[in-house]
């Protein structure tokens, strides 16, 4: 049998273009590496908690066509909760809102003062556009200043991206960034009105299981191989065979796109020097540990402060009461991230000096989840992927494409590839 698709990879990006494709009556297979779906976005139950193995997903987007496709399989009223972002930082031992910017007012007034006499200088200066900017560091610097990129930004994305944030090149970043309105901060500090901009200030998450609900879902009716790992991938006569067995026409690749040329030699021999780039991108994991806290209104929480190895707090207890165990009382669920591998003493010791009386349940420990961008790497990946086109080969997802999605937004990639067709 001849597939007319077969995606590798049952993460969201996968589970969504295999979806999308058997909405137009495509023969499709699903190849997955693990005993289970979801990817990045796996959850599971851990001492009676739902426990996102990896960060913690919820569900919005701002595009229309990614809501219509998505609420087709999904009752909103009865299977989802409304919720809204409560989000805050947590510095020299106080609890500051989220984003630091509308929150000035609460700093100490020496530091407030910089900060002020930062953003006075920099509204009297010409406005520059995002890509006026060599890298990272120089936008946050020239956009907020001095003392809130000391402050915040500098140290909380070092932590999260742990790479030198000058070396991360602007076109990456174009339409990821926050763009400061210094009028708009300085009404917002008077007037102290919650942040509702942001596309996850509001946003829905399933009352049970979680982000695996919405895989589990979207999965029903697919043809998928789990313990499948593509191990081999052979070209001839415009037909794709993986692992010796499967057969297709197209290929969608959701997999790490650092891996290709391992299991596609010597198909792809004539990428060799694109594939020595591109074999060389940096990226970095996370450990988190399934935690129990004291009950909390939050649902993020961030940790910027070196003194910290912890970058955030995700309080998954609060997105729905059957997230936390039934004999928590007025305890509920939370995850505590961590960027690279962290061993479980580190990680139990430092949940001691955060807020919210932390008590360790389960731990767990992911390769790859960050994906960071060098100067040229989105050329490289742009030009791997006209090149693979032509043979009906896709590149789809965080590490095939190289992008750091979200769950909406690897719908909307999936959505605008394949929709169309």
């Amino acid at each position: 049998m001849i597939y007319d698709y077969i995606v590798v990879g049952s993460g969201i990006s996968g589970i969504s273009s295999a979806k999308i494709l058997s909405e137009k009556k495509k023969k499709v297979k699903i190849l997955e590496a693990k005993p289970y779906t979801g990817g990045l976005v796996h959850c599971e139950i851990s001492s009676g908690n739902l426990y996102h193995k990896v960060g913690g997903h919820v569900f919005n987007s701002k595009n229309e066509d990614v809501l219509a496709w998505f609420w087709k399989y999904f009752d909103k009223e009865n299977e989802f909760i409304p919720a809204k972002r409560n989000a805050q930082i947590w510095m020299n031992n106080s609890f500051f809102g989220y984003p630091l910017e509308n929150f000035l007012y609460k700093l100490p007034e020496d530091i407030l003062k910089k900060v002020i006499n930062d953003i006075l200088a920099l509204s009297s200066q010409k406005e520059k556009p995002p890509m006026h900017y060599d890298n990272f560091e120089q936008f946050l610097k020239g956009n907020f200043g001095e003392t809130l990129y000391e402050l915040y930004f500098h140290p909380y994305n070092q932590k999260i991206w742990q790479f030198d944030l000058s070396q991360v090149p602007m076109e990456w970043l174009k339409g990821k960034l926050p763009m400061p309105n210094y009028r708009d901060i300085i009404l917002q500090n008077i007037l102290q009105k919650e942040e509702s901009d942001m596309v996850h200030s509001s946003f829905y998450y399933p009352k049970r299981g979680g982000s695996q609900f919405i895989i589990d879902r979207l999965a029903e009716g697919l043809d998928i191989n789990c313990n499948e790992p593509v191990t081999e991938i052979s070209y001839e006569n415009d037909v794709w065979t993986l692992n010796k067995k499967w057969k297709t026409k197209n290929i969608v690749y959701t997999g790490d796109v650092r891996n290709l040329r391992k299991i596609s030699q010597p198909h792809f021999a004539y990428l060799d020097k694109l594939f020595d780039t591109i074999e060389k991108l940096p990226s970095h994991g996370t450990s988190n540990l399934l935690c129990e806290c004291d009950k909390t209104d939050l649902s993020w929480l961030y940790i910027p402060e070196k003194k910290f190895k912890t970058h955030r707090i995700i309080y998954t207890g609060n997105f729905s009461p059957y997230n936390n165990s039934n004999n928590n009382g007025d305890r509920i669920s939370c995850t505590v991230e961590f960027s690279g591998e962290q061993d479980l003493k580190t990680m139990t010791e430092e949940i001691k000096k955060l807020p919210g009386n932390l008590k360790a349940l389960d731990s767990n420990k992911e390769k790859n989840s960050y994906i960071i961008h060098r100067k040229n790497t989105q050329t490289s990946i742009s030009q791997l992927q006209k090149e693979l086109n032509n043979k009906n080969f896709i590149l789809l997802g965080r590490f095939a494409e190289w992008e750091y999605y979200n769950m909406d937004k690897a719908i909307e990639k999936a959505l605008s590839y394949f929709q169309p067709m």
